[in-house]
């Protein structure tokens, strides 16, 4: 029996830079596809920043063609007005997707961490050593590039669950 191949896009928000990673899964195996970032000017005034990473996140989705996607869920951190922003930069990732009529699931850091480095509390050349371990051919400048590809991984490991979790939550 042959499994069905799924492209997710994982996208790791922010209003300076937006990592975006592509990844093909057949439940088994995984692929990489693409990785890059959107970048925004921080002299620019946020609504034209926010139309920069919204535009970049769907030329990526219109250039890659993902049929799902995956975006880092919000930490709240001291700084409020930081996090607002971020809060903002997030509503760009989830909605440039849904837009697209794609499938987008949210999951916390630590979950993306102790998915694929195994500990909830990585640090970023762990992620990145198991990004280069888990996709080979895998070529990331940035960290940002790389946890969006722990995102697409998280996805691609986790997506079975949430899909029959939201089958139950429409019985129900």
């Amino acid at each position: 029996m042959q499994r069905e191949t799924i492209r997710i896009i994982g996208i790791d928000p922010g209003l300076r830079r937006t990592g975006w990673g592509i990844i093909e899964s057949d439940g088994v195996r995984l692929a990489y596809v693409a990785s890059g970032h959107i970048s925004s000017d921080s002299a620019d005034p946020l609504a034209f920043r926010l139309r920069v990473l919204f535009e970049g996140i769907s030329g990526v989705i219109a250039s890659y063609q993902p049929r799902e996607a995956a975006v880092e869920e919000t930490f709240v951190n001291d700084n409020a007005k930081a996090t607002l922003k971020l809060g903002q930069a997030r509503g760009m990732a989830l909605l440039a997707p849904a837009m697209k009529g794609l499938r987008v699931a949210e999951y916390a850091p630590n979950l993306i961490k102790k998915t694929v480095v195994g500990a909830g509390h990585a640090e970023k050349h762990q992620i990145q050593a198991m990004i280069g371990f888990l996709l080979p051919k895998a070529k990331f400048d940035s960290a940002d590039e790389a946890d969006a590809l722990a995102i697409a991984i998280c996805h691609a490991s986790h997506r079975g669950a949430a899909a029959m979790a939201a089958r139950v939550a429409r019985a129900g």
